[in-house]
Order: structure tokens, then sequence, then C-alpha cells
């Protein structure tokens, strides 16, 4: 490994992994070690169900580079990288998850992408080693960033990436309660590159991934950054408009053909839930968007920290 007069840093949010904790660290410091100028490594524990924050202090102690960050509740994944990212003062920050599915020895690979002159440099996957489900919204994810953020296609949207220090000071900038870190990525800069890099099994526990957790993801990456939504609930009230006047335009010709109307409750019923089931996605998406107005405006907070442990320097 070739060595690198720059300071790192590695920013992980976590959350219940206190058994994947100590051989995360082991090996971030087994790579690194003398190859780079100087690292930190910061641990944002997003208010874990299971020991991971003692974990964390207790690694602290053992590891000068180590930093341990701890919310006050559990505020999201994005919520907690931003935690992380306020008190990086690398000049490239490294983000990656805190179950070993990123391998460290891939980090000089997204650090010479960012070297070569780009701001950003994601790894990208030929394989996972994840559940079909959490397969099938990495792939949602991207489809709808394709379409939303203008991302070229070729490019995965990584949890795992390399950002320079300049666009991390404009990311940070943003402090609304609902940060999706790609999507502000994407706001701030195009020089955007990505390395292949492999994906490996969850080392220890069981992963933190569910459905809701992929709907909230989708939730900010469509409304906090496009008005997209909205146009697709414009267009789903014309249509339903227009069925429902080629409807009536067709029930009065064939009553002038001397064809009555059909009649009943069937198709009374499937016109009320069509229309109906239209009205109520409608008005939940502007709900969404109106919620997300009233949430920026009363100041949520992104993150709150409980503590941060102490290294050896301080």
């Amino acid at each position: 490994m070739k060595k690198y007069n720059l300071k790192l840093s590695i920013v992980i949010p976590v959350f219940n992994s206190k058994g994947c904790l100590g051989e995360l660290v082991k090996r971030v410091d087994t790579v690194l070690g003398a190859n780079v100028k100087s690292y930190e490594i910061i641990m944002v524990n997003d208010c874990s169900t299971d020991e991971s924050w003692l974990r964390i202090e207790e690694l602290s102690l053992i590891y000068k580079h180590l930093k341990g960050i701890n919310l006050r509740k559990n505020f999201g994944q994005d919520n907690a990288i931003m935690a992380g990212l306020n008190y990086s003062q690398g000049d490239v920050i490294i983000i990656m998850d805190d179950d070993l599915q990123h391998d460290p020895e891939d980090i000089p690979k997204l650090i010479d992408g960012v070297e070569k002159g780009h701001d950003v440099c994601y790894a990208h996957f030929t394989s996972k080693k994840q559940s079909w489900p959490k397969n099938f919204g990495s792939w949602f994810n991207g489809k709808v960033a394709n379409l939303i953020l203008k991302k070229p296609k070729e490019i995965y949207l990584s949890p795992y990436k390399a950002v320079r220090k300049e666009v991390v000071d404009e990311i940070v900038k943003y402090d609304g309660p609902y940060p999706y870190i790609d999507g502000l990525i994407f706001r701030i800069t195009r020089n955007i590159t990505q390395v292949v890099a492999e994906h490996r099994k969850r080392l220890a526990g069981k992963g933190n991934y569910n459905i809701v957790r992929s709907v909230r993801v989708w939730l900010k990456l469509a409304t906090n950054f496009s008005i997209f939504p909205l146009r697709i609930a414009s267009f789903l009230g014309m249509f339903s408009a227009g069925i429902g006047f080629c409807m009536a335009l067709y029930f009065v010709v064939m009553h002038y053909y001397g064809v009555d109307a059909p009649t009943g409750w069937p198709s009374l019923i499937v016109t009320l839930l069509f229309i109906g089931g239209i009205q109520l996605l409608t008005i939940g998406i502007v709900g969404e968007y109106v919620g997300r107005v009233f949430i920026q405006q009363s100041k949520g907070p992104q993150f709150i920290v409980k503590n941060v442990t102490k290294s050896e320097k301080e």
C-alpha cells in the first residue's frame, strides 16, 4: 500500500453492532497504520439498544485515533452520519457501515479515486452479500435517484464512499431535520466516480434493514430534493378526472342510442374506490411536503449529542 500525505477521517454510524466494532477498528488500523499521515475514526452510536456504546468507550481507550459520539436518541443513519461529519477534520472523509460488509482493505481505492481529482468516490459492488429485499430496496432507490437527482445510471449510490473535505463543508451547512447524504452530494457536485469493491457478509449479529427504513429513505429522496411527487399527484388527478369525463360521455351517447346505463353497486363502488384512492394518494403526498415544511420551520434537530469519548490527546 502506498503512503498518503493527507489526514483521513472515517465516519461510521453504529446501531446494534457491538460484536463487529472491535474487529472493524482493528482492520481499519491495520490497513491505514503508518501509511496515512494521520487519521481518525469517528463512531456515532445512534442510540443502540445493545452495548455498542460501552464497546466504543472501551475501544477508544485502546485506539488513540478513535472518537465515539453517543446520540441521545435514535435519529436514523443519515442523521448519525451528519453528526460524524460535523466532528470530522480530515482532508478526505470515508463513510462506511459498522458491520464489516464494507471491507477496510478497499479504503485505499476510494482515496485514490478522490486523489485523481474527483470530489466523491463511491464503492461499486458487483455482488452484494445481503437479503433480496435489501437488494431490491437499493435497486429501487437507485432508479428513483436517476429520475430525481439526475444521477448517472452507471453510478451506484453506495453507503461506502470517500468525500473531499470541501464537499463535506457544504453538506454540513444543511440544517434540515431530514438529511439524505447522497442527495446533498449530488446537489453540491457532479464530479463523481466509483471503484469496484468487495461486499462481504456481516461479521456478527443481525442486519438492521427493514421495509420501513427503505420507505423513509425514498420519502427523503423524493420530497427533499424534488417536486416530482407533486407532479405525479397532479397527473393522477387529471387522469382520474379524464376517466370520469369519458365515462360520463359514454353514458350520454349510450342513452342517446336507447341503451340504458348500467345500474347497481359494482360500478358505483369501483368508481368511488378509484377516485377516492387517487384523492387520498394526492392528499398524502401534499401532506408529506406540508409536514416537512412544518418540522423544518419548527427547527427540529438533526441530532443531539449526549456525550463524546475523550482521546489520550485530549
